[in-house]
């Protein structure tokens, strides 16, 4: 079964975030678009200290039946990026919410996220798509 964990936010763009204890916004591809998507054998990820816009794209991952832009879920400056996910992309595949994480954003305004969907919005979203 798909999991969409309470305590994240979530975009249409199958994208969740997280506020840190240090307030920057992790972010990672839901379970669901891991499940899309299939064995992920590539990521592209943003470099720290460049600037990402809420909704545009910053990164890809590529499996083996398609290529997914990455979408910056809020706007800001990227402070860390998982290299986890780039030397082994299959961590995303198997913790998405965790060790699969993609990048940490310096949020330009932390209520930005506030904006974003709950889970059970995001559940909706993927119902209505299916």
């Amino acid at each position: 079964a798909r999991m969409t964990p309470d305590h994240l936010k979530y975009t249409n763009e199958h994208e969740w975030a997280l506020v840190t204890e240090t307030g920057t916004i992790r972010f990672g591809i839901t379970d669901h678009a891991q499940e899309s998507l299939g064995d992920i054998v590539f990521v592209t990820l943003p470099d720290p200290g460049s600037q990402v816009e809420a909704g545009e794209n910053c990164g890809e991952i590529e499996s083996t039946k398609s290529v997914a832009e990455i979408f910056a879920p809020i706007s800001g400056v990227v402070v860390a990026r998982n290299d986890v996910v780039e030397t082994s992309p299959e961590t995303i595949n198997a913790d998405p919410y965790g060790a699969g994480w993609l990048a940490e954003v310096n949020p330009a305004d932390p209520t930005a996220i506030d904006a974003l969907l709950s889970a059970a919005d995001y559940e909706a979203v993927v119902s209505a798509a299916s």
